[in-house]
């Protein structure tokens, strides 16, 4: 019994190594959720999967902006109370305000209130309706920049996500985003985003979601307007 606990504790450190836990219901995945219901929600039914949808496209890159120095956990848990001081991430609406929206937000404890975030994505507003404008939807935008193959690792595991924090299509972004005049969006802010948004897939080889997520980026109708 000693030995049968012993082994079991030696399995759990070895797959936390390789940035893998298994759940209650006995499934792997990868550790950062750390087995906290609701980031695993997130973990399982969100992260990963392919996105079109132009307001989670705006709502995301901005809200990764309000993760810098914090960690998502902390921005998930306030994500309602961001979509609610955002106008639900429309950024036609938000693109409207003005000063007195600016200090609304500062004073809303449901959100991070800093003031450069949030004039950040006021800014990024009306960046994305000219970015709309030229390519005809966010989607198509950042779809176009989805990296191929050859920019990709062979086996996607623990060591490698650890030591490429950025790749080179996360810094060709960031660079054409801050030409074009949006902020809060360098190449590691930018390369969370593709993460989470489905433009590559980094569930960790071992994670049941891996697969799944394979599946649907071969389905997935990339958009081109």
């Amino acid at each position: 019994m000693v030995n049968g606990t012993k082994e079991k504790r030696d399995e759990r450190a070895a797959m936390s190594a390789r940035g893998l836990i298994t759940g209650e219901d006995g499934r792997q995945r990868c550790a950062w959720h750390g087995n906290l219901e609701d980031y695993r929600r997130y973990h399982d039914e969100e992260w990963g999967r392919p996105v079109t949808d132009d307001r989670r496209l705006f709502e995301k890159i901005c809200l990764e902006g309000f993760q810098s120095g914090l960690s998502w956990l902390t921005i998930l848990r306030k994500r309602e109370s961001f979509r609610s001081a955002f106008s639900g991430f429309d950024f036609d609406a938000v693109a409207e305000f003005g000063e007195a929206d600016i200090e609304r937000c500062l004073a809303d404890p449901g959100i991070v209130r800093h003031r450069g975030k949030i004039v950040s994505t006021i800014n990024n507003a009306r960046r994305a309706k000219e970015l709309r404008s030229e390519f005809g939807s966010l989607a198509a935008y950042f779809w176009a920049h989805e990296p191929d193959g050859s920019e990709r690792p062979e086996v996607v595991d623990y060591e490698t996500l650890i030591a490429n924090p950025t790749t080179p299509a996360s810094v060709r972004i960031s660079k054409d985003l801050k030409k074009r005049g949006w902020t809060f969006v360098g190449p590691t802010t930018v390369y969370a985003f593709m993460q989470a948004m489905g433009l590559v897939n980094d569930h960790l080889e071992g994670c049941f979601c891996r697969e799944g997520i394979e599946e649907m980026r071969r389905q997935f109708a990339r958009p081109t307007t």
